[in-house]
């Protein structure tokens, strides 16, 4: 009886759960009794999920009202002052400083005194505001192509861009490799044409021009009211309204009435938007096709849905620097642009070789934040970071996937250029900064629970080398620390020592680029520095197969060295995405395995300086053979010293030639001058591929050889009275003329009997 009660109790519970269960799950019997047991477990889940519906609005309302974007341009098309006008607007400043006031205040995004001397900007500082309740990260992008890198490290952790456009100067070069960028990082943007106010400005012809130079599907979602001097408001298409901005900084925006001389315009370009809207987007083509009516609200959700599906781009206007048209852009921002949960993120799970793994973005998830920027700033290093998913709250600890380090957050801030707040804790999507975490630029963090890196980023190899040391040698430890941070933050900027004269050799992408460092370590370390002229990454690669056949023996008493190896080398198909090949093709045991290494090492250390000029050898592949060895003698010392001295046997054999950096410059000239430009850049050896007429300025693109082009901004401004202007960017590495290879062997030959 006893044994019977004691089972009753477990029994009518049983019961009571089972009937419960299987009345609200309406389960088979069976399935039911197979998960009897479970279904305590199975009820406070839906709980849990109950909760969770409860609680998913905080963060859903939270993540809807929040927008990461970027503002990048051609240099001078007028983006930090339209950041400036955002701040202004968005109350985060009381003031305007223009970029290069009179004032020598400076822009609040160009931090650095180096920036507001130069007027140009070159770290993409990160500052958040509000605009209608909603929470916007704007990171300020240099427009200077040199500082690619930084633009492409912004663009890796944004989810939306403003492409500014100048209605002057049009689609320029740097408004392409920009827009290539954003393309590349698969970024939602909208274009905004600056400068109306000024003489020429021509929005019609810009929005041509981002058609064909671009390839952008794009209409205009606003049109201006007047031009030059008499801008004096914009009309949106959308909402058919027309807006003036009053008031001493354009803070009051007057909502109007269509002007009547402006209505057959307005039909036309409006009918024009919702064409191109509806050639990307079914649901508005059905109303199109139908003639029915388009309401504002449907062709502002058709222009939303295609313009994240980055199959649109929506044109807006206006002149930052007259404060016209910038609330409306804010606007615009909010209702086209995605906010971080429409945008798909993707990282690469470690621990399934790289696979790739989709971020839903959710604050749920476990932590994955990407360092995306590093500051030295007052308190140390400061990191910069995007919150893919999950919650970052101040004394947790974090784990760097990168090096394997675990760290705790000591201090979590939001950033306003150089200014900062201390918060909490930051959920997915936002953009942070934390204090005294050490690690460089591209590391993925995470809670420890997985193993997720962000994709790894483009760095493109340095082009331009220069020779620095410190004037003092007291100063030798700032020089240093100074290189070690520059480093750190920036992955194109190289240093390097010269194993044969000692030098410091700093690497990176082009005149400025190094210019602006050398500069800074003088500003920011008080150390002054001498440069050395300017030294061009010259390669050499090999044309033709050739055998190598090397035995290495050496005998002075004692265990000597021996060492036979056989085999040839060959180039590498053009396009091969590897620089250096070595493989193993012995068959049998000529040479132990375990001395294969040290060949492989003693090729790779050979391969770093040809023996035509000493700089590194590419596109080479190394194919080993065959081989001896002794029992005795043998050692991994001996092989790599075999491997070297038959890479530099077979070297000259195989028909060396020097490879010299060529880079893809456009020009932009008055057309009076386009004859003499044009012969100089034939004398500096270059090669025009293409030559347009953008009103009475010729825009020459030329494929020139990067050891041409020093100094050749003065010339050029010398040649066309300081009119003209040129960019420049790495296009190619490819073999020099035969003059000029014996002219550069010749003075390598010269400069080591020199020394």
């Amino acid at each position: 009886m006893a044994r019977f009660q004691r089972f009753t109790v477990p029994r009518l519970l049983y019961t009571f759960y089972f009937t419960k269960t299987t009345a609200s799950y309406s389960r088979s019997p069976a399935a039911a009794l197979l998960l009897g047991n479970f279904e305590v477990r199975h009820f406070s889940a839906g709980n849990a999920a109950r909760a969770k519906a409860d609680k998913e609005p905080w963060w859903k309302e939270s993540m809807d009202r929040l927008r990461n974007i970027g503002i990048s341009a051609h240099i001078d098309s007028g983006k930090t002052t339209l950041t400036e006008r955002i701040l202004y607007y968005t109350g985060r400043i009381h003031e305007i400083h223009e970029v290069r006031g009179r004032d020598g205040v400076g822009a609040k995004m160009d931090s650095m005194d180096l920036e507001r001397e130069k007027g140009i900007t070159i770290q993409s500082a990160a500052t958040y505001c509000t605009w209608k309740d909603y929470k916007i990260n704007i990171i300020d992008t240099p427009g200077h192509v040199d500082f690619t890198i930084e633009v492409e490290r912004a663009l890796r952790v944004l989810d939306g861009a403003i492409l500014v456009l100048c209605s002057v100067g049009g689609v320029q070069s740097q408004s392409i490799t920009v827009d290539r960028q954003m393309r590349r990082y698969e970024v939602p943007r909208l274009a905004f044409i600056n400068k109306l106010d000024r003489m020429g400005a021509d929005p019609w012809k810009v929005l041509n021009q981002a058609r064909s130079k671009l390839r952008h599907h794009s209409a205009a979602v606003q049109v201006p009211i007047g031009l030059e001097e008499n801008f004096q408001g914009l009309i949106d298409l959308v909402q058919l309204k027309a807006y003036y901005f009053h008031g001493s900084s354009g803070e009051k925006v007057v909502v109007g009435e269509i002007p009547s001389n402006m209505e057959a315009i307005v039909t036309e370009k409006r009918r024009e938007l919702v064409e191109m809207v509806s050639e990307v987007d079914d649901k508005l083509a059905e109303g199109f096709l139908n003639d029915e009516p388009i309401s504002s609200a449907d062709l502002e959700e058709a222009i939303r849905r295609a313009t994240i599906a980055r199959k649109f781009v929506p044109v807006f206007m206006g002149s930052a620097f007259k404060n016209k048209g910038v609330q409306p852009l804010l606007d615009g921002v909010l209702s086209y642009l995605p906010c971080p949960i429409e945008v798909s993120n993707y990282a690469l799970d470690q621990t399934k070789n790289e696979e790739k793994v989709m971020l839903p973005g959710t604050p749920d998830g476990p932590l994955v934040a990407l360092a995306f920027k590093l500051e030295e700033g007052r308190f140390g290093q400061l990191t910069y970071l995007r919150v893919y998913e999950g919650v970052i709250r101040k004394g947790d600890f974090i784990v760097n996937i990168n090096t394997g380090k675990k760290i705790k957050v000591p201090r979590l801030v939001r950033m306003h250029s150089d200014e900062m707040e201390d918060i909490q804790e930051a959920h997915a999507g936002q953009i942070v900064a934390v204090f005294g975490v050490d690690c460089a630029s591209g590391d993925t963090f995470t809670n420890g629970s997985v193993k997720y890196t962000m994709t790894s980023m483009n760095v493109p190899e340095p082009v331009m080398s220069l020779a620095v040391q410190p004037v003092s040698k007291d100063s030798g430890g700032q020089f240093s620390k100074a290189l070690n941070r520059f480093q750190r933050e920036d992955p194109t900027f190289r240093v390097g020592l010269d194993a044969e004269s000692g030098q410091t050799i700093i690497s990176g992408m082009g005149e400025l680029h190094l210019d602006i460092y050398v500069e800074r370590i003088r500003r920011e370390y008080k150390v002054d520095a001498t440069v050395g002229k300017p030294r061009v990454n010259f390669r050499e690669t090999i044309t033709q197969r050739a055998e190598f056949d090397y035995l290495h023996k050496k005998q002075s008493g004692g265990q000597g060295q021996y060492g036979r190896v056989c085999g040839y080398v060959e180039p590498l198909p053009p396009g091969s995405p590897i620089k250096f090949e070595f493989e193993n093709m012995i068959v049998g045991q000529a040479i132990p395995s375990n001395f294969i290494p040290a060949i492989e090492k003693g090729f790779k250390e050979a391969a770093n300086s040809g023996s035509l000029i000493g700089h590194p050898v590419e596109n080479i592949r190394i194919v080993l053979t065959d081989g001896a060895s002794h029992a005795v003698d043998s050692s991994e010392l001996a092989f790599k010293l075999a491997a070297i001295y038959a890479f530099r046997q077979c070297y000259n054999a195989a028909r060396p030639v020097i490879l010299e950096p060529i880079m893809l410059v456009e020009l932009k000239v008055p057309t009076e001058f386009q004859g003499t430009v044009a012969g100089d850049i034939n004398k500096r050896k270059g090669v025009i591929v293409g030559n347009d007429q953008d009103g009475d300025d010729s825009v020459i693109t030329a494929n020139v050889p990067l050891n041409n082009m020093f100094g050749y901004s003065t010339a050029l401004r010398s040649m066309t009275q300081g009119k003209g202007e040129f960019t420049m960017e790495y296009k190619e590495h490819s073999p020099v003329s035969q003059d000029v290879q014996v002219q550069l062997v010749n003075t390598h030959k010269a400069n080591k009997a020199a020394e």
